[in-house]
């Protein structure tokens, strides 16, 4: 039997009731193998799956690295444990993002030669595999030297996620030109165009949907801004494609026409169909789930991990920051 996926029963705006639940259906419906860590006091009925108790919570307002410090017992702390401890083979969390990030890295360790791990997330493409965006928002600021290991441990992760053979990397920019973009981005050019990469050049924001690239490699600042920006624009033209519909008898007769082509296309734009991002450059395996996940989300975040773990992503992570190791 394969080893369970952690999952952090106490993280996110709707846990336990709907973290339990999506992790009862990734059971069920995915035939995934899944261990719940949480406060039995707290958790409620686990709905028939095990257990591992801890006695602490990290809030989603705690500061990242003092509560990972302090609340050794949370379970966060417990998730990464058992990963580290090889009694897991991954940790998915819908809790605070720099606490989950914190726990990971500071139980699991780095790979061999990362400066620092990075939040991969994907984005939807009409009609072909999503884009995979790096750096999400771990890492404010960054150097050219950790942009470009971004971009070789999202190639390698994009690769294993989405069946890419030597996938395209482009650098979001604000211009296509190599010339333009700030000192960072300029020398980032430089040092992704010798880096062996399918390096396509820099890509715009206008450019991030559909992408010309298959990894779009960016500071966390600027990635963590460009994804929020999308998300935001995503729910607007949403709300006002169903305005419109509902706007009279007409229009709400065109709409029960429209809506089996909406739905589906709608859905494939929110977060909780994409699985959640992945923090890359770990010696495991943790997979982000949005702090707003529902059932749905929690069990395509547990599917995402299951899959990365059957693709040996790690090891492939290792082998592109070192080559020699192959």
């Amino acid at each position: 039997m394969t080893l369970p996926i952690a999952l952090d029963a106490m993280g996110g705006d709707y846990a336990p009731d709907l973290v339990i639940k999506g992790a009862r259906r990734a059971v069920d419906e995915l035939g995934l193998n899944v261990t719940l860590v949480g406060v039995p006091e707290l958790m409620g009925d686990p709905l028939g799956l095990p257990v591992v108790a801890c006695t602490e919570v990290i809030a989603m307002d705690d500061e990242p690295g003092s509560s990972v410090r302090k609340k050794k017992d949370s379970s966060l702390v417990r998730c990464a444990e058992l990963v580290r401890d090889g009694h897991a083979s991954a940790m998915v969390s819908a809790g605070n993002t720099g606490a989950t990030m914190a726990s990971a890295l500071l139980r699991m360790g780095r790979l061999p030669g990362v400066i620092r791990p990075c939040i991969a997330t994907p984005i939807p493409n009409p009609d072909r595999a999503p884009s995979t965006m790096v750096d999400a928002g771990a890492n404010a600021e960054c150097t050219p030297e950790m942009l470009v290991q971004f971009a070789q441990l999202a190639a390698a992760f994009a690769g294993a996620r989405f069946d890419i053979a030597n996938p395209s990397v482009g650098l979001l920019s604000i211009g296509e030109e190599s010339s333009k973009g700030t000192p960072l981005v300029k020398e980032t050019h430089e040092m992704l165009a010798a880096s062996g990469l399918n390096f396509f050049g820099n890509v715009e924001g206008r450019d991030l949907i559909p992408a010309p690239v298959d990894v779009i490699v960016t500071d966390g600042f600027t990635g963590n801004v460009a994804l929020k920006t999308l998300e935001g624009a995503f729910k607007f033209i949403f709300s006002l494609v169903m305005g419109a519909i509902d706007t009279n008898d007409e229009t709400r007769q065109a709409g029960k026409a429209l809506y089996p082509y909406l739905i589906p296309a709608a859905n494939n734009l929110t977060p909780e169909h994409q699985g959640g991002a992945m923090l890359l450059g770990l010696n495991g395996l943790c997979v982000i789930s949005h702090g707003s996940s529902n059932d749905t989300a929690i069990m395509n975040a547990l599917r995402v991990a299951s899959e990365m773990h059957a693709a040996g992503v790690v090891e492939k992570m290792r082998l592109a920051i070192r080559p020699d190791q192959s």
